[in-house]
């Protein structure tokens, strides 16, 4: 049995649960490694990453390297003395990185590989109407979520649940799977599967405007999906269009009602505390949406103080 000497690589809230419960299984966190401080919002300040604020907040070693290549970090990583790296939502690693500890590197991905690999496992798994998803733990190699799996642990996902619920279940499922894969590796048990590559293969593509714009013109449990597959972040979005008036509108929270109708698709139906959505198969009843400038609210809030004319329209 060797004891860990842990070096943790992560940047957003998702890779805190994980590196928290790491702490608190009482192995040694010799560093941190996590993204360059960045400007963000309308005042760009200086923002932290998430990784960052628990790493001060519990006095732990950080390293913040713009360049993975850079011979001073390299040789700063070196010095922390790990023999083993793990890596949560962070960025690609140069060769000269994952292969530097004796025990390897090892990431944990949220969805059951060889599916899913990219950006936004979570996210897709929602926007395709996936019934079960998951997470795997895997040595890392050249290329991206490609490599020899240590082992996966499955859930359902729920009929109405959104990104941000998912994503707190399999940070909790993830910090389950990370803790038995440390005490593999530690014990010398940690067994292998290679990832066989397969034509049906899905892919978690990076999220942009485009893929986050709502396809009125699809089903109604596409539309669904979409919207809960992107809730809370980024937010799918469309147009809302009234006589002379445009507006680019976030929706956060809707629910399909399946009916058979002769109305047009797109149409936007108001009345005193219902907005909903015209599609090909019923309706996308809207609950919380955000128009610009404004902040989230609900439905009836919003209709509080705006009303549609029967001409109102999305695309």
């Amino acid at each position: 049995m060797e004891k860990l000497r842990i070096v943790f690589m992560g940047t957003p809230e998702f890779a805190v649960g994980i590196l928290d419960t790491i702490i608190k299984n009482n192995y040694d966190v010799v560093g941190i490694v996590t993204a360059a401080d960045k400007p963000a919002g309308r005042g760009q300040k200086i923002k932290y990453s998430a990784v960052k604020d628990y790493a001060l907040e519990n006095n732990l070693t950080l390293l913040q390297p713009t360049n993975l290549k850079d011979e001073s970090f390299l040789a700063e990583l070196k010095r922390l003395n790990a023999n083993l790296q793990v890596v949560v939502a962070f960025r690609m690693l140069p060769e000269v990185v994952w292969k530097m500890p004796k025990l390897g590197t090892f990431n944990l991905h949220a969805s059951l590989l060889p599916n899913y690999r990219g950006a936004a496992p979570i996210n897709w798994a929602i926007i395709n109407g996936e019934l079960k998803t998951g997470v795997t733990t895997f040595y890392i190699d050249e290329k991206i979520d490609t490599g020899a799996m240590i082992l996966s642990k499955e859930i359902e996902i729920t009929q109405n649940e959104n990104a941000g619920e998912l994503h707190d279940r399999l940070m909790n499922l993830g910090s389950k799977a990370v803790v038995k894969t440390l005490n593999l590796i530690e014990n010398g048990k940690a067994s292998t599967t290679i990832q066989k590559d397969n034509p049906e293969i899905k892919t978690a593509y990076k999220l942009n405007k485009e893929n986050c714009k709502i396809d009125w013109n699809k089903s109604g449990k596409e539309i669904h999906n979409l919207i809960r597959g992107l809730s809370p972040y980024p937010c799918a979005w469309c147009f809302f269009v009234d006589k002379d008036n445009e507006w680019n509108v976030k929706i956060y929270d809707a629910n399909f009602i399946e009916e058979a109708h002769d109305l047009e698709t797109g149409l936007l139906l108001s009345s005193k505390k219902e907005l909903k959505v015209v599609v090909k198969d019923g309706f996308i009843l809207l609950n919380e949406l955000q128009f610009p400038g404004k902040k989230k609210m609900t439905t009836t809030e919003l209709l509080n103080g705006l009303q549609f004319s029967a001409l109102a329209q999305v695309k």
